[in-house]
C-alpha cells in the first residue's frame, strides 16, 4: 500500500506533467515546423494530397526571392528601423519617469499611474480612425514619424509601469548614498540605478521591439507606399488577386521570426527576471 502510495504521490504527477509539456510543445511547435518545411517546398509542392510535412525535393526558390528583391529587402529595413527607435525612445521616457514615479512624491502623482493603467484597458482598434485623421491633418501620413510616434503612445504605459515596478525593488538607501557623497539624483539615476536594472531594461526592450515588430493594423494605415511598409504588410502584399505565393509568404514569415527568437534567447535570463521583478511592486 505504501509503494502504490507513493506512486501516485510522486512518479504519478511527475508523468502526467511531462505529458503535458510534451503535448504543449507539439500544439506550439508543430505550426512553426510547417511554416518552416513550407518555406522550402514549391508551390506546386505545396498543395499535394495527402500533405506532407516534409517536403520531396527542398528548394531555396522562395528565400533567393526574397533577397533578390529590394522590395522585400526593405520590408525588413523599415521594420528595423521603426522598432529600434521605438524600443530607444520608448526605453528612455519610460526610464525617466519610472524613476520619478519610484523615488519622488509630487501632486497628482496616484491621479497620473491611474490614468497610465487606464489607457492599458483601451482597444488599440478603437483609436484607429482618431489616429488617421491626426496624422493626415499634421501632414505626416506615409512617414517613419507617425509609426514611431503611434507606437510609442502605444509601448510607454505598460514600458512605465514595468519599469516603476522594477525600480521600486532597489533600496533607496542607494540614492541617498550617491547624494551623501556629493552626486546628483542624475547621477544616482545614471551610475547606480541604471546598472542594477539591466534584467528590467532589458524585458521592457523585448516587449517593446515585439510589439513594435509584430504591428499589423497601423502600419496597414498610416503608410501607403510600398517602400513604407513593414514586414507584416509585406507578408499580407504576398496575397495576390489571383494567386497566393505561400511559400515565400512562408518564408518570409520565417525570416520576420527570426530576430525575435534571437533577441529573445540572448535574453531571455534577463526578460524572465525583469518581468519577475517588475510585477511584484508597483
Amino acid at each position: 500500500m505504501a509503494k502504490r502510495s507513493s506512486f501516485k504521490n510522486t512518479v504519478l504527477p511527475t508523468v502526467l506533467t511531462y505529458l503535458g509539456l510534451a503535448a504543449g510543445l507539439v500544439f506550439a511547435g508543430f505550426p512553426i515546423l510547417w511554416m518552416f518545411f513550407t518555406s522550402l517546398k514549391s508551390n506546386t509542392e505545396i498543395f499535394a494530397l495527402p500533405p506532407r510535412l516534409l517536403p520531396d525535393h527542398f528548394t531555396n526558390v522562395a528565400y533567393l526571392s526574397i533577397f533578390n528583391d529590394p522590395v522585400k529587402v526593405r520590408f525588413f529595413l523599415n521594420s528595423y528601423l521603426v522598432g529600434g527607435v521605438v524600443t530607444l525612445l520608448t526605453l528612455l521616457v519610460a526610464i525617466l519617469t519610472a524613476y520619478g514615479f519610484s523615488r519622488y512624491s509630487f501632486r497628482f502623482k496616484n491621479t497620473l499611474n491611474v490614468f497610465i493603467i487606464s489607457t492599458q484597458t483601451v482597444p488599440p482598434i478603437t483609436l484607429l480612425i482618431p489616429y488617421f485623421g491626426m496624422v493626415v491633418a499634421f501632414g505626416i501620413f506615409n512617414t517613419y514619424f507617425a509609426l514611431i510616434l503611434t507606437y510609442m503612445v502605444f509601448t510607454l504605459p505598460y514600458a512605465i509601469l514595468l519599469m516603476t515596478g522594477y525600480l521600486n525593488t532597489l533600496p533607496r538607501e542607494l540614492d541617498e548614498a550617491v547624494l551623501v557623497d556629493g552626486g546628483s539624483s542624475w547621477t544616482a539615476l545614471w551610475r547606480v540605478v541604471i546598472p542594477l536594472s539591466v534584467p528590467g531594461i532589458v524585458a521592457t526592450a523585448v516587449y517593446t521591439f515585439l510589439l513594435a515588430w509584430n504591428e499589423f493594423l497601423f502600419a496597414l494605415t498610416l503608410t501607403k507606399s510600398t517602400d513604407m511598409r513593414t514586414v507584416p504588410i509585406g507578408i499580407e502584399l504576398l496575397m495576390g488577386q489571383h494567386a497566393f505565393e505561400w511559400n515565400e509568404m512562408m518564408a518570409m514569415s520565417v525570416l520576420g521570426s527570426l530576430p525575435l527568437l534571437i533577441l529573445y534567447l540572448i535574453a531571455q535570463r534577463y526578460f524572465l527576471a525583469g518581468l519577475a521583478a517588475g510585477s511584484v511592486k508597483i
